[in-house]
């Protein structure tokens, strides 16, 4: 690849180029690889250090101090606050996801156009469509093969089969998988197809060049069009990055509205809308081995549920990470400890109603500001009561919620049931992670309602665009990569086609 380590930058610079990316994850590797390919000059600009394979740990918690931003400990503000988990890597979130692939649903496009017609000619379905079609082929994306999907997956799926909730293996973007469960920490074999090992290195065969360890303070504008970005190398050297024919934020629905905000791009609803999907988890402990630890970290599913807001999946970590689900402390943890290997720990994420805002601190910061509904809160309930019932129906000894003020452990199926009615109302009393991150620079036809037109160009300022989930102008219910890679490729190839 073509590479520019801003660590080693001790001086200030310039580089020009037609388009200038800001973010290397799914979004701005979409783009940069539709325009490189179109013939045009490309430089990808990314916060975070530039890894291989090799370089990744196995234990989790070395891999958020060198792949995660704030070390995995960004949190978001309001009465409950919650972690929110983003990738500061080349090649973004996708290094460090479950690689969990989802088509853009199709009654969640069709929301989007019934509350702004515009959006069905400037985002044809068919044609998302298409472009997902192709992200399938060249991903690899496929339903997780069942002999290395471990026990936890199978487990999943017997109690999602007992409950009568749909259910299926998930489908990853994945190459001859080996099941060895890290891809929370990047995966050591390389065969999680991030963006990393496919689309950037595509981007560079074209001629893009990506310039790594360099953190975009601000877009360079003179009230009219953007005419590219001021950085900060690692190094300490501030470099002007100037953008002959467009500036794409593809910085993620936190760090666009701040760059924005930080640009004096204010305009609209910048960093209002806030969307996402807080997740709740259930561990179970069964009488043979489970080893979380092992197989597809996230290879099963349940979507029965999915139009009331709600999708299962099991939840695969390293040991590390799985201890600091275990209750009690002293002799009951360490007894609890004696267990591990017999925990399945499995998940639900909520399609939360609840918008929040993104703004920059003084220092820069991003601060989030979140607070779930009382029909959010409802929600959760009814999920982790379901995860109960499926931990039990597979056969789970006993079930442990981790909820403040909640029962202890569950036995009994009836248990289970009355916590969706009977669980605690306070948000507080929950441990729960925020992830897919949506809104904060929403798409629309009305420059008051939005921040971004149908054409993915700042209503404020010309030659500025946004490819990045930023634009999407609700949460979808489901993990949104793939459809953030076919939104994000439209950018592009409308880009590159401009001339």
């Amino acid at each position: 690849m073509n590479l520019l380590d801003g660590a080693v930058l001790p001086k200030d610079g310039e580089k020009t180029a037609d388009f200038v990316i800001v973010g290397s994850g799914p979004a701005g590797s979409a783009v940069a690889r539709a325009v490189a390919r179109a013939g045009a000059s490309v430089l990808v600009v990314e916060e975070g250090p530039l890894r291989k394979p090799s370089d990744f740990h196995a234990d989790s918690f070395q891999a958020m101090a060198d792949l995660y931003r704030d070390l995995g400990g960004s949190l978001t503000r309001g009465p409950a606050p919650m972690p929110y988990l983003q990738g500061r890597v080349v090649g973004g979130t996708s290094v460090i996801n479950g690689a969990i692939s989802w088509r853009l649903p199709k009654d969640i496009h069709d929301q989007w156009c019934k509350a702004d017609p515009a959006l069905t000619l400037a985002l044809p379905f068919d044609t998302l469509e298409a472009l997902t079609d192709e992200m399938e082929r060249e991903l690899g994306i496929a339903p997780t093969d069942p002999a290395i999907a471990g026990t936890h997956n199978a487990l999943f799926a017997k109690g999602a089969q007992a409950l009568g909730i749909a259910h299926r293996p998930i489908s990853r973007n994945v190459v001859q998988c080996q099941g060895s469960g890290g891809c929370l920490q990047g995966c050591r074999h390389g065969r999680k197809q991030s963006m990393d090992l496919t689309l950037l290195p595509q981007a560079c065969e074209y001629g893009a060049e990506i310039m790594f360890n360099t953190k975009v303070l601000r877009i360079d504008h003179d009230h009219r069009r953007a005419r590219g970005v001021l950085a900060r190398s690692q190094g300490g050297g501030l470099w002007r990055l100037q953008a002959r024919r467009a500036v794409v934020l593809a910085a993620s629905a936190v760090q666009t509205p701040c760059l924005l905000w930080q640009s004096g791009l204010r305009h609209g609803p910048v960093g209002e809308g806030f969307q996402g999907h807080p997740g709740a988890s259930a561990a179970g402990f069964f009488r043979e081995p489970v080893h979380l630890w092992q197989g597809a970290t996230q290879g099963h599913e349940g979507i029965g549920l999915r139009q009331e807001g709600l999708k299962f999946e099991v939840l695969g970590m390293d040991i590390g990470v799985a201890m600091t689900r275990l209750p009690g402390v002293g002799q009951e943890l360490s007894r609890h400890l004696a267990l591990l290997p017999h925990m399945a720990e499995w998940g639900c994420a909520v399609k939360a109603q609840a918008r929040g805002t993104v703004r920059p601190s003084l220092l820069g910061r991003p601060v989030v500001r979140y607070q779930l509904t009382d029909a959010d809160m409802a929600k959760t309930r009814k999920g982790l009561s379901i995860l109960a019932q499926m931990l039990l129906a597979a056969g789970a000894e006993r079930v442990h919620l981790g909820v403040h003020g909640g029962p202890t452990e569950i036995t009994d199926p009836r248990q289970a049931q009355a916590f969706a009615s009977e669980g605690p109302r306070d948000p507080r009393a929950y441990a729960m992670v925020l992830t897919h991150l949506f809104g904060t620079a929403a798409m629309g036809s009305d420059p008051a309602r939005s921040v971004v037109g149908p054409d993915f160009g700042v209503h404020q300022l010309a030659q500025l665009y946004v490819a990045d989930s930023s634009v999407f102008p609700s949460n979808t219910g489901v993990n949104p990569q793939t459809s953030i890679l076919a939104l994000a490729s439209l950018c592009g190839q409308r880009l590159a086609a401009a001339g």
